[in-house]
């Protein structure tokens, strides 16, 4: 299936839409997930934007296109995707998918990347919104030994002092288990966080473009099928 009818005429264009950051390294790995799903559906014109730190807005970009599918490269539906991304698209018609996590593929993505270790921290960003809250600690749960969580910003515990809490308990190998997208200051943070081994940010892993294209394939059906 290479597109999908939408309102009578092809559905070409992805918006892709990243939180942002200021890390070179970070803008290159989104810049290269972008590339990625674009090889992969030959015609498809993938549009990157982003909500806070860099431009295009997704704001900015909603206006350019006409049908299109708006793919939340967000790992929960948190603020970010109920207010920035639907307050872009108002009015529109343009479907919004469900953010990239929680997602099996996700939790597959940790679970190869992990090395052998007697305690894991699942490492995430800070928030106050319950459901983005919930699904940290459901992808936990579902990780060897029912992970701990950590956060890098925000309330709730942070990432070090539950690596030396574990140790505490006599954890000699401590892993963290990497809920970040790309790099940026949150993940260099873990770097010195105490922990033996710390994963890759998951846009790294190319099966996360095929997550991307999911997403929107899922919505085109969906609305489509709605239509018939």
């Amino acid at each position: 299936m290479k597109h999908l009818i939408f309102k009578e005429t092809v559905v070409t264009t992805l918006i892709a839409v990243a939180h942002g950051t200021r890390s070179a390294n970070g803008r290159r790995q989104l810049q290269e997930l972008a590339a990625s799903v674009a090889r992969r559906r030959r015609g498809l014109d993938v549009r990157l934007c982003y909500v806070d730190v860099q431009e295009p807005k997704v704001a900015d970009v909603v206006p350019t296109v006409t049908d299109a599918v708006v793919v939340p490269l967000l790992l929960s539906c948190g603020y970010h995707v109920r207010v920035d991304i639907a307050e872009a698209v108002a009015g529109t018609g343009i479907p919004v998918t469900a953010p990239l996590g929680p997602d099996p593929v996700l939790l597959a993505s940790l679970l190869r990347n992990l090395p052998d270790a007697d305690a894991i921290v699942l490492a995430a960003a800070g928030s106050s919104d319950p459901g983005w809250r919930a699904d940290v600690a459901g992808v936990a749960a579902q990780l060897p030994g029912g992970a701990r969580v950590g956060y890098v910003s925000g309330t709730g515990p942070r990432v070090p002092d539950v690596v030396a809490q574990l140790r505490a308990e006599g954890a000699q190998r401590v892993a963290i288990a990497t809920y970040l997208l790309a790099d940026g200051l949150f993940y260099r943070s873990l770097a010195t966080a105490g922990a033996d081994s710390v994963t890759p940010p998951l846009c790294r892993d190319v099966a996360v473009a095929d997550l991307v294209l999911g997403r929107f394939d899922s919505a085109l059906l969906t609305t489509v099928g709605s239509r018939l």
